[in-house]
């Protein structure tokens, strides 16, 4: 199974809106687990915590961990 980070959108509602460039293509990031998924998010809000922490980031430019979920990759 593989997972993503999915966030909530105004237009498209839950997308994953993550992505990594291999070879100058940008694709989705997906994750072999979902605790690898929670710690990436987790370090990511940490991360955006500390920006406005530290005055480089105002605060309403920061994020809401309830606009994230972990999701499990749906094969199509």
């Amino acid at each position: 199974m593989k997972y993503e980070i999915q966030q909530y959108t105004l237009c498209d509602g839950w997308i994953n809106t993550w992505s990594i460039e291999e070879s100058g293509v940008s694709k989705p990031l997906v994750f072999d687990s979902k605790e690898e998924a929670q710690k990436e998010l987790d370090d990511f809000l940490q991360e955006i915590a500390e920006e406005i922490e530290y005055g480089e980031r105002e605060p309403e430019n920061g994020y809401d961990a309830e606009d994230f979920r972990i999701e499990e990759v749906k094969d199509n």
